[in-house]
């Protein structure tokens, strides 16, 4: 049983504790119109579709994950559908959607470049396109121990962008900036350790690797809603 299946339940659970927060974040940053369709990609149990569905016409949710895929079609609304597939070659057509989106993916992608491709190829021209994730800190040492501390606590991490990363892919696949904000996300270090399924030896190695302490684990979400141009 891979750690998706172990954990699909606390997953999900955690997800519902936080549904309407998310809801109006997403609602307030987004400002989508209500007629849009949307696809999200790496929706796991479906926490960024599931905010949208009660804001736009239609949602479809693509992730890999079998396990989470069931949670998230046992809380789908009428216009909210989920299957599986890769965030990075999707099944859709160029300019299939009105509203592309990703939610704290990119970082357990080996090529994150290929998901931003997808998602500015599959919005029509003038749609947008909505990236949020957490952000590498600028300093290269403290970059290096967050994400050795994140692969410590689950080996499917593989690596976090900073923000100039990310602007430098916006760039190059014609994605024009509309608004960002930046989200401060603190979490029990415990309670974050459990999310990953991370036990045993991983996960005195992973405690002792955390970098904000024994306490807590504080990360920075960037949110940014860019227009396909």
């Amino acid at each position: 049983m891979n750690r998706f299946a172990r954990t699909a339940d606390l997953v999900a659970a955690r997800q519902d504790a936080r549904a309407e927060e998310l809801a109006a974040e997403v609602q307030r940053f987004v400002q989508p119109r209500g007629d849009e369709r949307a696809v999200d990609l790496g929706t796991g149990a479906g926490a960024l579709a599931l905010a949208l569905a009660p804001f736009v016409a239609e949602v479809v949710g693509v992730d890999v994950e079998p396990e989470l895929l069931l949670r998230a079609r046992e809380r789908a609304p009428a216009n909210a559908t989920f299957s599986e597939g890769d965030a990075t070659s999707l099944p859709f057509d160029d300019g299939s959607f009105d509203l592309a989106c990703t939610l704290r993916t990119l970082h357990h992608v080996h090529r994150p470049e290929l998901v931003i491709a997808e998602l500015a190829r599959v919005t029509r021209l003038g749609g947008r396109v909505l990236v949020v994730d957490q952000l590498a800190p600028i300093d290269p040492l403290d970059a290096y121990a967050v994400d050795r501390f994140e692969r410590a606590r689950d080996p499917g991490h593989q690596r976090l962008l900073s923000d100039q990363d990310l602007r430098g892919l916006f760039d190059s696949n014609r994605l024009t900036l509309v608004r960002e904000r930046r989200h401060a996300d603190d979490r029990p270090l415990d309670a974050y350790l459990d999310l990953a399924g991370c036990e045993g030896s991983e996960r005195e190695r992973a405690r002792a690797l955390a970098p904000h302490g024994e306490a807590v684990f504080s990360a920075v979400l960037g949110w940014y809603l860019l227009e396909r141009r």
